[in-house]
């Protein structure tokens, strides 16, 4: 398995994990600091979103920094197919709430111009900057794993080819069962 910018256990992986629990911490903390976010669901969805992509990221933060000290790579295709599943049910999830956010804030607050209080107009649409540049880090993640995985299941059949067996014509016409490797005169007894 090759080993390029972005895989398990690399100093990129950790940057991005890292830059995805701080961008979705900060879309948490913009949101929670308002006093009345609890009135659209669109924006608890987006809390528990975010809360979920920060525990995902900060745990794989950690893989990646004790791979990096251990000097040891994480290309276990069990790992990957996990990070795959995961990093894209989070990515989905992300731009979800994110969007439903982003649609909420621009209905509620420029069309129909229900934002009298403008800094708590301003901490929802940071919150969604917040959370869709999350989303750019965990899309870019996503697809880094995705194409790791794509790689290891091209390399593993490459490598599992089976070869034509070739057969003389005496072996090919005989029953398996009945093949003597070694023909009796020269077994010593």
């Amino acid at each position: 398995m090759k080993d390029f910018p972005g895989t398990p256990g690399t100093l990129t992986a950790l940057l991005l994990r890292i830059s995805q629990c701080v961008l979705a911490a900060a879309s948490i903390a913009s949101m929670a600091t308002s006093s009345s976010f609890f009135n659209f669901t669109a924006f608890c969805y987006l809390i528990a979103s975010m809360g979920l992509q920060v525990i995902w990221s900060f745990v794989l933060a950690l893989l990646d920094a004790y791979s990096l000290m251990k000097k040891k790579a994480l290309h276990n295709p069990v790992l990957v197919s996990l990070f795959v599943v995961g990093d894209w049910v989070t990515a989905t999830l992300s731009l979800a709430a994110a969007s439903a956010s982003a649609g909420i804030t621009v209905l509620y607050f420029s069309d129909l111009s229900h934002c009298s209080f403008g800094e708590e107009c301003q901490k929802y649409q940071m919150a969604v900057a917040f959370a869709y540049l999350s989303w750019v880090t965990i899309a870019i993640s996503s697809l880094i794993m995705l194409w790791l995985l794509a790689a290891d299941q091209a390399y593993v059949s490459r490598r599992t080819q089976i070869k034509p067996l070739i057969l003389s014509p005496i072996q090919a016409s005989s029953p398996i069962s009945t093949i003597n490797p070694t023909p009796k005169s020269l077994v010593q007894t």
